[in-house]
């Protein structure tokens, strides 16, 4: 089944699809509007009771109610001083070492840190990896794991593959192949690397500072100054997706016990940065 899920998205319209997709979910039409919202709601059993808005008639757009804020103290950070958090609130993928520049996707495959970040790929081989999978009922803003400066971005065309298990197990090089936007920061553990990746149906994926929004044409790679505070939101993705979080050669260490399949929630200790 995997492999024949596999095959069908490599002849469909990916970009045609998130294109339509996209469009609808901006509408404000109030039929459309309601229609989408309360049929997704509904199919995902999503629970609005931790969000800002609770009745779902009060959303402008289902990409409106999709990235719905939280109310304040819905998600608190970790207390500990060393703590490296969760960007975002979803599932473990993948995580480990990253060994000879190899990321692991999923059993049987790899791919290199190089085809996933490119340009800002320097200095992270033997470090460690975290992949979070955003489900469609998660909510899906994205925010930093520790205090640190935006330097770079490269927002990288590609494919639109679905990010799912199936696919993850079926499709090699996935994250690698996708359309995506690879931030890097700098930390007071050292360089790390926070990237979002597209996926099936993603309309967009947006950040809080000025930059290109997906789909993206061509590569292009930006230079930033901004400081930002652990926990601050940094963008967020209309429809869902995936996050990738890379740190260098011992700089942090992850959560003993920590493993694939484990969910996680946005503020949750992923990690600790070890003393320099």
């Amino acid at each position: 089944m995997s492999q024949a899920f596999a095959r069908l998205q490599k002849v469909l319209p990916q970009h045609g699809l998130s294109r339509i997709a996209g469009r609808a979910a901006n509408s404000q039409a109030p039929w459309l509007r309601s229609l989408l919202i309360k049929q997704f709601a509904r199919l995902y059993k999503v629970d609005l009771t931790e969000a800002e808005q609770t009745n779902l008639d009060d959303f402008i757009s289902f990409n409106d109610f999709f990235t719905r804020a939280l109310k304040p103290g819905a998600r608190p950070l970790s207390t500990h001083p060393q703590a490296i958090v969760s960007p975002a609130d979803g599932t473990v993928s993948q995580l480990g070492p990253i060994e000879a520049n190899q990321l692991l996707q999923a059993k049987g495959h790899s791919y290199t840190i190089q085809s996933l970040a490119g340009p800002l790929a320097d200095g992270f081989d033997g470090g460690t990896f975290c992949t979070i999978y955003l489900a469609p009922s998660d909510y899906h803003r994205v925010h930093l794991p520790c205090d640190a400066r935006l330097a770079q971005t490269l927002a990288v065309p590609g494919e639109l593959f679905s990010v799912n298990h199936s696919t993850e197990s079926a499709i090699a090089g996935l994250f690698a192949r996708n359309e995506r936007l690879v931030c890097r920061f700098e930390s007071e553990a050292g360089p790390m690397l926070v990237i979002l990746v597209g996926a099936m149906i993603v309309a967009s994926i947006e950040t809080v500072w000025p930059g290109p929004s997906s789909p993206y044409n061509a590569e292009l790679l930006n230079r930033y100054d901004l400081p930002f505070k652990q926990g601050q939101e940094i963008g967020r993705f209309l429809l869902g997706s995936t996050v990738i979080c890379c740190f260098p050669r011992g700089t942090v260490s992850l959560e003993t016990g920590l493993k694939p399949g484990d969910v996680v929630r946005m503020g949750q200790t992923l990690g600790r940065r070890l003393s320099q």
